[in-house]
């Protein structure tokens, strides 16, 4: 930001290790698919001199995407972490995915970092999502720059882009968005498209020209000065704006000069306190140049402008039984106190879990108590099971690609893997074995998108369940579902893109096959009028014979009140040791259903009347005969078919609302309520069937360009259209046959 030059340090191949929470900053890297992180990351870790000493990543790969399903799809799906040093200050990038399907990865890079680089691209402009992450960010104050990337599209406007940002991101105050540095070109190409080349430094008025792969200072010439004039004016009008110092203000209005020195302290403590958000421009360098445009004045702006993790207030915590502890402090020397950030396995050495220590100094072969589940949903119920171990940390290590490099020790504010942590999960806490500690649980989006999954063979079923089961708790945004009513074993992901990883992950990493079926909603049936009926069960077939008869009544009852059975018989028809033996049969036939095979509620069923015989009755009997008369009453009455309707809540934006409501109409949706929402957002509630929601993650996403997200609950079963409960008993008498 003082347009200096800056200089890496480190010992080749060693990993950097911060020995107070002073010299860490903890980012993360935020912006849609495509936008170009990743590739930031790389020129970041290039320009400071990381890949030089860790040495390249394999060929096809890049430093944060290493993994072979990112390599296969070409974009990044999971959070990585990216250690470099820059003047002293070790520098944690943390690179999240970009696409919406994995927005669990990014919700665990936010817990972890303490700023945030919004990286924009300046042919493709701000997503919606992109944006919902921003007020986010600015609703718990976390300091933001903004980054633009692809200068060199051609259809790449830095001004037009800085003013869409200023437009989205500024809001109420747009003044607190402004460029520090405008892009200089070079001389145009035979294509006429002229490359960036440099920058200008607004509060310097110094050149930083990158046209020769190597960042060098120079006075600008006589023409540059007046292009920057009115943006000069504008951002030290912004930073004097946010300024601590009161007087300052006056005096820039009074005609006093301020100091350019002045003006850059004044400009880091608004950065750091989240009030100011500058925006910068950056391009990885160019085949054999050493440094990136722009990638000099990011790392400068990232040591000297982020605040430190000192700065930033822990997470609250308290006891395992609810009591709360005295706030923390970001101390090596206090009580331990982090948090698993992201879980995943190595084939070399297992578990790896990614922790953030807020607290204390986590070091290996050292006893610490685990306690989790530390994730919740959006109703803030645990998104896990409780759980509380004691265990022995293994070994520390800092990731960088595909590598992992041993450090001695994790202060408080930095960030770590440890190995062989067999039971922590993400959202777990890491704590003193003699003062367990539990620290506030972080929200994460609750996966919508039902994938039905069935074992490929025979060989794939006795590994299912401890695959699904390693998966589900390395990834907290995927939820394991054993219906019991459609018996089927459903994987809820956060949508297609998410459940491709998945089961990828887990044919590749745990050797499990699966097949993705058809996901079925619970149907119900019931009798939408009073029946009667006899259930004979009659056989002689050599010695004891069967004899059973028994008459009963059928009638619907309100919704919600099961299958309740009555014994009105009189003069004893039906011998009283076996009126248990009916109830037992017709409880049995009402669970297997009487026209779809989906189960039977919602009715009253009375024994009237029977017979039996001295010799030939039986417990059996009576149960088959109880189960004949159900059916032979479903047979002469009709039968409604039941569907589960869930309470849908969307919020949207208000230019979508419209286009939300006709698609919910056309699912057979009742829109019951709307509610609007500070901001430009409005809520809509609806009841809608299942069975016309199960893509309603995919294509919610679609309908409002990113910015709709919903929540479904259970609201009741109700009567099936007759044209759809047709083709529903059709598609029942098919598989029967």
């Amino acid at each position: 930001m003082g347009d200096r030059t800056s200089t890496h340090t480190g010992a080749a191949g060693r990993a950097p290790v911060a020995d107070r929470p002073g010299s860490v900053r903890n980012v993360v890297l935020v912006g849609h698919s495509g936008a170009g992180k990743t590739t930031l990351v790389e020129a970041l870790a290039q320009t400071s001199g990381a890949l030089g000493r860790a040495g390249r990543v394999e060929d096809g790969t890049t430093v944060s995407d290493h993994d072979g399903i990112e390599h296969r799809q070409q974009r990044s799906v999971q959070l990585s972490l990216v250690p470099l040093e820059w003047d002293g200050v070790k520098v944690n990038l943390l690179d999240t995915p970009g696409y919406a399907d994995f927005v669990g990865e990014l919700r665990a890079g936010l817990r972890a970092a303490d700023a945030a680089l919004f990286v924009v691209s300046a042919a493709d402009g701000v997503d919606g999502s992109t944006r919902l992450v921003w007020e986010e960010c600015a609703a718990v104050g976390m300091p933001r720059a903004i980054v633009v990337t692809r200068l060199e599209a051609s259809r790449a406007d830095f001004g037009e882009m800085t003013d869409i940002c200023r437009r989205v991101f500024g809001g109420d105050d747009p003044d607190a968005v402004l460029p520090l540095y405008l892009p200089l070109f070079g001389e145009p190409g035979p294509d006429g498209h002229a490359p960036v080349a440099g920058l200008i430094g607004l509060l310097s008025q110094r050149i930083c020209d990158y046209s020769t792969g190597e960042r060098a200072e120079r006075a600008p010439d006589p023409e540059h000065l007046p292009l920057i004039a009115d943006a000069r004016a504008r951002l030290i009008e912004g930073i004097i704006a946010e300024s601590e110092d009161e007087t300052l203000m006056d005096r820039y209005l009074g005609g006093a000069d301020v100091e350019v020195e002045t003006l850059v302290r004044d400009l880091e403590k608004a950065v750091a306190r989240g009030v100011f958000h500058p925006v910068l421009a950056a391009a990885p360098a160019a085949e054999g140049a050493r440094q990136g445009l722009g990638t000099v004045e990011l790392l400068e702006l990232v040591t000297r402008g982020f605040p430190t993790p000192e700065e930033r207030e822990i997470p609250p915590v308290t006891t395992p039984d609810g009591r709360p502890r005295p706030p923390l402090e970001c101390d090596p020397d206090g009580p331990l106190a982090a948090e698993v950030i992201r879980t995943s396995s190595d084939p070399y050495v297992g578990r790896m879990s990614l922790v953030r220590v807020f607290s204390g100094t986590l070091r290996p072969d050292v006893p610490v108590h685990v306690c989790g589940h530390g994730l919740t949903d959006h109703d803030g119920a645990p998104a896990g099971q409780p759980h509380d171990v004691d265990e022995r940390v293994g070994a520390l290590t800092s990731p960088f690609g595909g590598q992992q490099r041993h450090v001695p020790l994790a202060v408080a504010g930095d960030l770590a893997c440890v190995a062989k942590l067999t039971r922590a999960e993400t959202g777990d806490t890491l704590s003193d074995k003699g003062d367990p500690l539990v620290m506030e649980p972080w929200v994460m989006p609750d996966p919508l998108l039902p994938v039905a999954v069935e074992a490929h063979a025979r060989s794939d079923e006795d590994r299912l369940s401890q695959g699904l089961a390693r998966l589900t708790a390395e990834d907290p945004t995927l939820r394991l579902e054993q219906n019991p009513d459609t018996r089927q074993l459903v994987l809820w992901c956060m949508g297609e893109a998410h459940r491709d990883v998945a089961l990828e992950r887990l044919r590749t990493r745990y050797g499990v096959r699966v097949d993705a079926v058809p996901h079925r909603v619970a149907l119900r049936e019931t009798f939408a009028e009073r029946a009667s009926a006899r259930g004979r069960h009659v056989k002689q077939s050599g010695g004891h014979g069967q004899y059973a008869v028994c008459e009963i009544t059928v009638e619907p009852l309100p919704a919600g009140s099961g299958v309740e059975f009555a014994d009105e018989v009189v003069g004893g028809a039906v011998p009283r040791q076996f009126i248990p033996s009916v109830e037992k049969g017709v409880r049995a036939q009402a669970a297997r259903g009487v026209a779809t095979g989906c189960p039977l509620v919602d009715v009253r069923v009375t024994l009237v009347d029977g017979k039996a015989h001295s010799v030939d009755s039986s417990d059996a009997a009576f149960q088959t005969a109880g189960a004949l008369a159900l059916r032979e009453a479903a047979a002469g009455a009709r039968i409604h078919l039941l569907e589960p309707v869930d309470e849908v809540r969307v919020t949207v934006a208000d230019e979508y609302v419209g286009t939300v409501m006709s698609d919910l109409s056309g699912r057979r949706g009742r829109v019951v309520g709307t509610e609007q929402i500070p901001g430009g957002s409005t809520l809509v509630r609806a009841e809608v069937p299942q069975s016309e929601i199960g893509r309603y993650a995919v294509d919610l996403r679609s309908l409002s360009h990113g910015t709709g997200r919903f929540s479904r609950s259970y609201l009741r079963h109700e009567p099936v259209p007759r044209q759809v409960a047709e083709r529903i008993r059709g598609q029942a008498e098919s598989r029967v046959a």
